[in-house]
């Protein structure tokens, strides 16, 4: 249910979703911990969101000097970009200002910065916000944005998720660090695992027990089974953060037992007593569950995508993928022609990873 929700939001465009704060200070800290320093002398850019309401600026202004920024840019998209059935009324903060425009507040994207105090209380935080109309409509994709993209160092945000493939391109041109929130689905993407394979990209720290919380100004349209009224929360489980940032997790190895250990002592009914079988079409065995990986094998296994959460380069290698054209001919077998998924014993089998573990140095 939860996934075609997310698709029946990508169609109509109503996937604005605001991230919750504590997830962000939960995605950065994996980040800090790994290196004190990874945002220090930084410029950061914040599009896509809301300044007004996006928690990405709220965090980062907060922890402007604890984390050593030299820039925080934050833009949004003007309301009449949006679609036409998520609500809008100016804010008050918005309507008070010197720059307030009854045009502009409907025509033009906000960009809000920080560098300085501008308070005088000797700190540099959310109150020294100064904040603007841009002169177009904020989209991304604009001359306007561009140049704030070349700017910044790192870019960070919650795009929408009917545009995240055609973002990260916008990312990846420009050879950008950054931190993204997009669809599990999203791995399947030829680009995208590209990306992850090369080791240019890679998922993050991770949502809490796997679950994402979004607030969204049409929750209550579209999100049947997965809004919950006494929060206002949407609850996705295919939600994950990508990232070219390096954090601690990454690089914890998986705790495997042998071939021999599993068939004896796995959980798993498909693996204990059975082993591993061998596919059809392709030169490798089905591993149905990551802890149930072999740690003896030499060969190719094809593992589920959910793999990818737990991945450790120092472990193991990323052959390619099943379903998008990665996997190299040299592991195909006479049957690959007829099925272009993994297939065993007469079955079909779901997109599978194909991985190899590194040798031991």
């Amino acid at each position: 249910m939860a996934n075609e929700n997310l698709n029946n939001a990508k169609k109509e465009k109503n996937d604005e979703f605001y991230t919750q704060y504590r997830d962000i200070e939960r995605e950065m800290n994996a980040y800090l911990e790994f290196n004190p320093d990874v945002f220090r002398g930084k410029t950061i850019l914040l599009p896509c969101d809301d300044p007004e309401w996006s928690n990405f600026t709220k965090y980062f202004a907060q922890n402007f000097q604890f984390i050593g920024l030299k820039k925080l840019i934050s833009t949004s998209y003007a309301p009449n970009s949006k679609p036409k059935d998520v609500p809008y009324q100016p804010t008050l903060f918005e309507m008070e200002s010197e720059v307030f425009s009854e045009e502009k507040t409907q025509s033009n994207g906000k960009i809000f910065t920080l560098t300085r105090d501008t308070t005088g209380d000797e700190l540099i935080n959310v109150e020294d916000l100064e904040w603007d109309y841009l002169k177009g409509d904020g989209d991304f994709r604009s001359e306007e944005i561009k140049a704030l993209r070349d700017e910044a160092d790192l870019i960070i945000t919650n795009p929408p998720f009917s545009l995240f493939r055609e973002f990260l391109n916008w990312l990846t041109e420009a050879d950008k660090d950054f931190v993204l929130i997009g669809s599990m689905n999203a791995i399947a993407y030829k680009e995208v695992f590209s990306l992850i394979r090369d080791d240019q990209m890679w998922l993050g720290n991770g949502f809490l027990g796997g679950n994402a919380y979004f607030e969204s100004p049409v929750s209550q349209d579209y999100a049947a089974g997965v809004f919950d009224i006494e929060t206002g929360l949407v609850k996705f489980r295919n939600v994950i953060w990508f990232s070219t940032l390096d954090h601690g997790r990454r690089h914890s190895p998986l705790k495997l037992m042998s071939a021999a250990d599993n068939f004896k002592f796995s959980k798993r009914k498909q693996v204990k007593g059975a082993g591993y079988s061998h596919y059809d079409n392709y030169d490798a065995i089905e591993v149905p569950f990551t802890d149930s990986i072999p740690s003896d094998f030499e060969g190719v296994m094809g593992v589920p995508i959910g793999f990818l959460d737990k991945f450790n380069p120092d472990q193991f290698e990323l052959v390619g993928m099943s379903g998008n054209g990665l996997l190299p001919e040299r592991y195909f077998l006479p049957n690959q022609a007829k099925y272009d998924r993994p297939y065993l014993g007469g079955k079909r089998m779901y997109v599978r990873v194909f991985i190899k573990r590194r040798a031991s140095k």
